[in-house]
């Protein structure tokens, strides 16, 4: 902790932490900014529309207080909406552990020291490129990314791969419980979509890989730890922010992806339907599921965090 002399006195200056504190209020500076001045009016006037009733008249919009009317319709009334959120909150919470634990699996691999292995880096994050925009209107016309993605094939299809239900029967006879059993089979019929959905993540952890200092391992080797000690001991805690990070980042990307029914289905009601205020209550209700999970992952990973100073 620095300090300061003024005067014949002793002044003590900011410490580590205030310092790291400044530091962070500065990095998100630019996006509190950027929301006062942009987001906040539509912010609050997004509220006021869920809670009222929009309808047209000579000098513009009527906007009729109906309280939670638009929310309790949304439970209520609109079976269509409540069927696409609870496929939505499903498909993330089997989605995500799949992403994280293939997506760090995946870094591990390409922290190790092989030939190739900047080719093959970048052959791992080709599919955050394909999922932009004009990459992605050109898979569904490509028939090598349909056959992969096609889970319905046999395994001659496939030049002898395994198919699914050859994994299945396997998975099976090792005597494992059916509900992980269709959970690592719908995983594989899932890959395509896995691979394409973890790019960042590995870039995310293979930083945080590179980060951990060689000589850890070097001083834990000396004393006689395996690398299977090194890694749950020195690895797997390091990277444990990362874990936290990824995690996050995979629920708030699998609850906003553009082809994401319920986003698709707010987006209708609002534009083709010219229903706003109801759009507004569904995508309250939406920000508010996404936050609640978002809090979930937080507690959960909070105290398992180890952060190394």
């Amino acid at each position: 902790m620095s300090t300061i002399s003024l005067g014949g006195g002793v002044r003590k200056g900011l410490t580590l932490k205030q310092r790291r504190a400044i530091s962070g209020y500065l990095f998100v500076s630019p996006f509190l900014i950027g929301f006062l001045l942009f987001f906040l009016a539509p912010f609050i006037r997004s509220i006021t529309f869920s809670l009222g009733e929009i309808s047209m008249g000579p000098d513009g919009y009527i906007l009729d207080y109906v309280g939670f009317r638009n929310y309790t319709d949304a439970f209520v009334v609109d079976p269509e909406f409540r069927q696409i959120l609870t496929d939505a909150v499903v498909r993330m919470v089997t989605d995500v552990p799949i992403i994280i634990i293939f997506s760090f699996f995946a870094a591990t691999l390409l922290n190790q020291a092989f030939f190739g292995r900047s080719f093959a880096r970048s052959v791992f994050f080709l599919p955050v490129i394909l999922s932009a925009g004009v990459i992605a209107s050109i898979e569904a016309n490509d028939v090598v990314l349909n056959l992969i993605q096609d889970p319905a094939r046999d395994a001659n299809s496939y030049g002898g791969m395994l198919s699914t239900f050859d994994v299945e029967t396997i998975l099976i006879r090792s005597r494992l419980h059916p509900a992980f059993v269709g959970y690592i089979t719908g995983a594989i019929d899932r890959i395509y979509q896995v691979i394409t959905d973890s790019g960042v993540q590995i870039l995310i952890f293979l930083a945080g890989l590179q980060s951990i200092p060689k000589s850890l391992y070097e001083a834990s080797t000396m004393e006689g730890a395996t690398g299977w000690e090194n890694f749950w001991k020195i690895t797997f805690p390091m990277v444990s922010p990362l874990i936290l990070v990824n995690a996050i980042y995979s629920v708030i990307d699998s609850f906003t992806k553009s082809t994401n029914e319920a986003i698709t289905f707010i987006r209708d009601v609002g534009f083709q339907e010219a229903r706003f205020a109801y759009s507004s209550a569904l995508s309250w209700i939406y920000f508010l599921c996404v936050a609640i999970f978002l809090g979930l992952v937080a507690l959960i990973f909070r105290r398992r965090v180890f952060y190394h100073t």
